[in-house]
């Protein structure tokens, strides 16, 4: 075997070859689109990082009457007032600053590990203990979620109090506004699905540990995407492969996972400042084997191309479109960042699933905007807590589906692990053997076969 070393000097020089000279479709990143119809997109506006309780107030936390979060973006005009809330501000502020805290390090860089990132940890070491403690059930007619998934989420709320007991800084009193968060990380419990909503979660549970000072961004923001995070996507890929969860919504995440956003955003920003590897490396299965290690973007390419087979240009059209952008990894730092903003924070089928609470407090509303919001959310959540539609009267027509907010539910369709095994089966009944779905817990996984998209 070549030494890591050479192979990556032998590596270097092929990635200083010419990219693809084919342009990237409309597909591509926000950014790119503009640009394509001639109307170049303004920068991304400049956000501050959350800031402490003891920063922010004459109060400290111990002090603060912390209040059980709620949903309450129900309409076009509540997610318009959370646009320009500070709220918004913040949660963009923390995306921001955390892309920047981790800009051209890499995923086994030594960073800084406070005593509070080693009890989260070990918090989410006991989620993945308990996914082991809470095997699937014969599910094999179908190729959608595993009921089992019901148990896992019942036995991960009972726990969670105890879990964070754990978190020595956190303020006993505040462990029922601040455990909503991180139970709601994990995916829905009735729906059997996962999306960025749910990842979103779990960015708001750090930012309320940051407004607790139980984490700091000067000192924990490395550790935050390379130890926190990235173990979350690693227990949350166990448990997508465990329960066949479907990707929440009919398109995934836009083309690019079926499940998450976040890891692109913070993985184009780790390879902004690389010499040589440029966006078309994804395309390179040599590259992917030496680097997914090193690189989230890259570790995630590698795990769809383990489940899925083709190429991305067909099962993942969005990441194949931004391979092709100019200005290397910065630039597609940046797109992502926006099409954040735009397509996770702004878009209503995500944002009503936003919890707001005493850490991450909603706008307040205008003379009689409360009571009327109170009514339309009465009328328009599902069994589910989902909105499908708003009655008439908020600007114009009716709103939801029909006015063009999309369907947060979508069509249902099966979890490509569930395709997966089915594909296995179907084999060992032809008498050509297959592999199992056990291993495919980590991004990078080979523990499984890979199928035909359709």
């Amino acid at each position: 075997m070549i030494a890591q070393e050479s192979a990556r000097n032998l590596l270097a020089e092929k990635l200083k070859a010419p990219g693809p000279t084919s342009p990237p479709t409309q597909a591509a990143l926000p950014a790119q689109q503009q640009a394509q119809q001639g109307t170049p997109q303004p920068p991304l506006p400049h956000y501050d990082p959350p800031v402490p309780l003891a920063s922010s107030s004459s109060s400290a936390p111990s002090a603060h009457t912390f209040i059980a979060p709620r949903k309450r973006i129900i309409s076009p005009r509540s997610l318009s007032r959370f646009q320009s809330s500070q709220s918004f501000s913040d949660i963009m502020g923390l995306v921001m600053a955390l892309n920047e805290a981790v800009k051209g390090k890499t995923l086994t860089e030594q960073v800084d590990i406070s005593d509070a990132t080693t009890q989260i940890l070990s918090i989410l070491d006991s989620v993945e203990e308990l996914v082991h403690e809470t095997p699937p059930v014969s599910n094999a007619a179908s190729r959608f979620g595993n009921p089992a998934f019901r148990d896992f989420a019942d036995k991960l709320r009972d726990h969670s109090s105890e879990w964070h007991q754990r978190i020595t800084a956190l303020p006993t009193e505040a462990v029922t506004e601040v455990s909503v968060y991180f139970n709601e990380s994990w995916g829905n419990r009735e729906r059997i699905d996962y999306g960025s909503g749910m990842e979103l979660n779990f960015l708001l549970w750090l930012l309320c540990l940051i407004r607790l000072s139980v984490l700091t961004l000067p000192v924990d923001g490395p550790a935050m995407v390379l130890r926190l995070f990235w173990r979350y996507i690693g227990v949350m890929r166990l448990i997508q492969s465990t329960y066949w969860l479907e990707p929440a919504g009919s398109h995934g995440v836009w083309g690019l996972d079926d499940y998450h956003f976040l890891p692109f955003v913070w993985g184009s920003s780790q390879l902004s400042t690389h010499r040589h590897l440029r966006p078309k490396s994804i395309h390179d299965a040599e590259i992917l084997d030496e680097f997914s290690g090193e690189y989230m973007y890259l570790a995630c390419i590698q795990f769809i191309n383990g489940i899925k087979t083709a190429s991305l240009r067909w099962h993942s059209p969005m990441l194949d479109d931004i391979s092709g952008v100019k200005g290397g990894w910065a630039k597609v730092n940046e797109g992502m960042g926006k099409m954040y903003r735009a397509e996770v924070l702004s878009k209503l089928p995500i944002a009503q699933h936003i919890y707001f609470g005493s850490l991450l407090p909603f706008p307040e509303a205008g003379p009689g905007e409360e009571e009327e919001e109170e009514e339309d959310h009465e009328a328009a959540v599902d069994a589910h807590g989902h909105i499908h539609a708003v009655p008439d009267g908020e600007g114009g027509g009716g709103q939801g589906q029909a006015a063009g907010w999309g369907d947060c539910c979508g069509i249902p369709i099966p979890s490509a692990f569930g395709a997966a095994q089915a594909e296995r089966e179907k084999r060992e009944k032809e008498g050509g053997g297959g592999s199992g779905l056990s291993g495919l817990a980590l991004p990078g996984s080979k523990g499984i076969r890979r199928v035909p998209f359709d």
